[in-house]
């Protein structure tokens, strides 16, 4: 017998579907962009996998979204090679299947294997001793820290010059948003005016690391004879922004869920347990709320038949917080032993940057915590971007010394 809810309404006619037609849920609720994990919960509670009003299938528990996540029955389904289109520019590997994703995954991976990132360790370490060195008394931690300090990490990774990082913030915000579906076509249009300056400047870098090749993972890349331009380019753009919009939000969130909790000197107390503290916080409040994947054949997912196209979305943050996985879910615990929080996902699209995001993220928490053990919120609440895919906060006031 399968576990699946569908909600007593209608289908809309497609011009009146709204988001929380789609979803289940209204994204733009600002009591949802607080907290979307109440939703999450009532959601989860009508269902381990609820059919929405516009046909979607979407997945609760942690049970369910592991399986989507990891089986090669499920996957993204969309041809981003643009085979079928020559006009289509070329997606990321991050929305492709197989053949195609493990090719390009593998001649990128060699750059993020644990060796590797953790010969960084000391120069993160000295960017966020600089940035908070920088930050006054009273400071909005994301515009301050939280952002710069991926940003410089992963262009230095790659070669861009130190007078280029602030040209990619509007970029990159604007790339994290085409994430989320249902875009309205201002956003769209939006999009595709900084995918292709993004792509503009690729391209001029690349043709310069050509002529003199450094020792930055660009130049190494642009060696890969199995690498078109096209395909390098859309590499690029995905290691800038799923390289530093994730972890802005793992280093934000983070400091929001010690601050709520008193707990911004606990790393003071324990410095041996910044691995622990991370993974608590990418299960507690993650940077990735969702992702979507499709029935490439015809499967069952819970009991539910899944005839293949059928679109599935993953609610990662409801999986963070499933009590069949996680003893008292909506408890901050910072002495709760890692589990199998899925903010990383899981299977061959488990995310490529994971030991980076996390040495990035035990840096800058440990680095605050040494420097402003007596950190505390300042001003009303934070503010959240209105993003549903990635959750990240718009700034964070501060007070770096305690009153």
């Amino acid at each position: 017998m399968s576990d699946l809810h569908i909600d007593p309404y209608s289908a809309p006619p497609p011009q009146a579907m709204t988001a929380a037609d789609l979803l289940g849920f209204d994204p733009f609720d600002p009591d949802f962009l607080r907290e979307p994990y109440v939703v999450y919960r009532k959601l989860r509670e009508r269902g381990s996998l609820v059919r929405t009003v516009g046909g979607l299938l979407v997945a609760t528990t942690h049970e369910h979204c592991s399986t989507v996540l990891r089986d090669p029955r499920f996957g993204h389904g969309s041809d981003p090679l643009g085979k079928g289109d020559p006009t289509k520019p070329i997606e990321s590997f991050l929305l492709m299947d197989p053949p195609d994703h493990t090719r390009l995954r593998a001649l990128v991976s060699r750059a993020f294997t644990p060796r590797m990132v953790e010969r960084l360790r000391p120069r993160v370490e000295a960017i966020a001793e600089r940035l908070i060195e920088e930050l006054p008394d009273d400071a909005d931690l994301v515009s301050g820290f939280a952002y710069p300090l991926p940003v410089m990490v992963i262009t230095e990774m790659l070669g861009v010059p130190p007078e280029d990082h602030e040209r990619f913030s509007g970029w990159s915000e604007t790339l994290a948003r085409s994430l989320d579906p249902m875009l309205s076509s201002e956003l769209v249009q939006e999009t595709e005016r900084a995918r292709a300056e993004f792509g503009d400047y690729f391209r001029e870098l690349i043709a310069l690391r050509r002529k003199a090749p450094g020792e930055d993972l660009l130049s190494a890349l642009t060696l890969v004879k199995e690498l078109s331009e096209a395909e390098l380019v859309a590499t690029c753009v995905l290691l800038l922004v799923a390289g530093h919009e994730t972890t802005v939000n793992l280093i934000a969130n983070g400091v929001l869920a010690l601050a709520r909790h008193n707990a911004t000197d606990y790393l003071v107390k324990y410095p041996d347990r910044g691995a622990a503290v991370v993974e608590e916080v990418l299960r507690y409040d993650p940077p990735v709320q969702l992702t979507l994947r499709y029935a490439l054949e015809d499967a069952e997912l819970g009991g539910v038949p899944t005839p293949q196209g059928t679109a599935v979305l993953a609610l990662v943050g409801a999986a963070n917080r499933d009590p069949a996985a996680f003893a008292e879910p909506d408890r901050f615990d910072l002495d709760r032993k890692p589990g199998r929080h899925l903010a990383f996902g899981l299977g061959i699209h488990f995310c490529l940057g994971a030991t980076l995001a996390r040495l990035e993220g035990e840096v800058a928490l440990r680095a605050l915590a040494r420097a402003a053990p007596g950190l505390t919120l300042a001003g009303p609440a934070p503010p959240y971007k209105e993003n549903l895919v990635l959750r990240g906060l718009a700034s964070l006031q501060v007070r770096l010394a305690a009153s």
